[in-house]
């Protein structure tokens, strides 16, 4: 698919598309390899584009070299900016992940507070803003991304960047109600809406903000809603707020879950689990993916189905995330004791319950286990999109799979009519539904599954990504 091309295009994010690693006194670089990059790369190369971000080490590393062989390699650039760890104490670990991403996922438990982190929040993306400014063209299209930049857009405007703006927020955006338990409301909503175009991923999720933009700043005037965006004026600006829906490369998935090696490791892997369904989980560790409610499920399940025992077998991956942080060691300790538990319970000397590995997996791996699995459990609390569900349904290829769907996923507004929507705050919802998908007809899950990898086709990253630019090249109407 063809997307329209901007004169150049400058994408913003927290990291830069690249691994920096040190290997004695060198530095190595490996590339990004994940949707986003990948269908980012073909308009990045036509455009000479730029990517701005942190390389994920501090400013003594000589990164020079490194960055001319991205250059001359991918055939786009890279601009580093680089922060000291107490920016990345502060801005990463403390405002954006301590008190954005709990709040914004609903879970105000976990907000920690702290004005010298919201402090450092706004240094830091004064420092991204001043590195765009110091190299941005008139005609360049400016694209920020995600919740550890939310500022960006105010502080391009204080330094007299004029170019339309677009910002896209990866995780959702909470109601109005929690929003406004954030002490610095206030000067993060007025600078979001220095950005021409907001993208969020779900309607949802666009709801959220434009009710929470009228509930809290009074000079905003809705001039418009359309079924994908929405028109506000504020002090005599038009701002754009839309909803698109992000997926993957359905292809890249399709095709590798077919390939021979793939095919192999999921052999192989289902052969040492004979004569059972496999439910596959595949997290990062994190208290919004509902790991433990997961397994109290599961364990449900068992409880209340006994045909179950022997039957199936649950395989937990739990990718190690932030292991630093005492909320995610508290969680890892809750789960290990969960598994420990219920494998005590119900185990058996040749059935284990719950296979539960807590590292990282190969691409093969990974798309082995979607492959071979009967079954996928996605059941976060609240999450943006979750693309695990669409690249679980896109390595499908024999139309056998059963997705188990959070209604709390973004992907559910797009997934819901093939999979079984479940709350996974709700244990007995959720056991009832391992259960439903078990003992699900062959006919009915080929049904299920030729509608979600039919959704998953129709709308995947590229058509996303084309979706997203053609917005934000619209010029806004005139007034009056």
């Amino acid at each position: 698919m063809t997307v329209s091309q901007p004169k150049r295009l400058i994408i913003v994010s927290n990291r830069l598309p690249a691994v920096f690693r040190q290997e004695g006194e060198d530095w190595t670089l490996q590339p990004g390899s994940g949707g986003l990059i990948t269908a980012l790369a073909p308009i990045m190369q036509r455009s000479q584009g730029l990517w701005i971000g942190w390389p994920g080490c501090g400013p003594q590393a000589e990164l020079g070299p490194l960055l001319k062989q991205f250059r001359e390699e991918q055939g786009y650039q890279l601009l580093p900016v680089p922060l000291c760890e107490e920016d990345v104490e502060r801005y990463y670990r403390g405002f954006a992940n301590e008190v954005l991403w709990p709040l914004f996922h609903d879970l105000l438990g976990y907000c920690r507070f702290d004005r010298q982190n919201w402090e450092a929040y706004g240094s830091v993306n004064r420092k991204f803003a001043s590195a765009i400014a110091a190299i941005a063209a008139p005609d360049d299209f400016i694209w920020v991304h995600d919740y550890q930049l939310l500022l960006v857009g105010d502080d391009l405007r204080q330094m007299g960047v004029k170019q339309r703006l677009a910002f896209f927020l990866h995780i959702p955006f909470p109601t109005p109600d929690l929003f406004r338990r954030l002490p610095w409301k206030m000067p993060l909503l007025e600078a979001m809406m220095e950005y021409d175009l907001l993208g969020f991923q779900t309607l949802g999720d666009r709801r959220n903000f434009v009710n929470t933009v009228i509930t809290l700043l009074p000079k905003v005037e809705v001039i418009t809603r359309q079924r994908h965006h929405t028109l506000l004026r504020h002090e005599g600006r038009i701002i754009k707020v839309g909803h698109f829906p992000i997926s993957i490369d359905f292809d890249e998935f399709n095709d590798g879950a077919q390939s021979p090696e793939v095919e192999d490791a999921a052999w192989y892997l289902h052969e040492n689990l004979r004569g059972r369904q496999l439910l596959l989980g595949i997290d990062r560790l994190d208290y919004t993916k509902g790991l433990p409610e997961r397994f109290l499920a599961f364990e449900r399940a068992l409880e209340k189905y006994p045909d179950l025992l022997k039957r199936i077998s649950l395989l937990q991956v739990v990718v190690p995330s932030r292991t630093l942080v005492p909320d995610y060691q508290n969680l890892k300790e809750l789960l290990d004791q969960l598994a420990g538990r219920i494998n005590a319970r119900f185990g058996q000397p040749e059935w284990t319950p719950i296979h539960y590995a807590y590292r990282s997996l190969d691409r093969t791996q990974l798309l082995a286990r979607y492959r071979t699995s009967e079954i996928a459990l996605v059941t976060p609390l609240r999450d943006g999109m979750n693309l695990v569900a669409k690249e679980y349904c896109a390595c499908s290829v024999d139309n056998n799979g059963v997705l188990i769907l959070s209604e709390f996923a973004g992907a559910a507004e797009q997934l819901g009519k093939g999979a079984l929507l479940v709350n996974p705050y709700d244990i007995d919802d959720t056991a009832d539904a391992i259960y439903r998908a078990i003992n699900m007809s062959a006919e009915e899950r080929q049904r299920r599954m030729a509608l979600l990898r039919g959704e998953i086709r129709r709308n995947d990253v590229h058509r996303w990504l084309q979706w997203f630019i053609e917005s934000a090249q619209q010029e806004p109407p005139t007034e009056e």
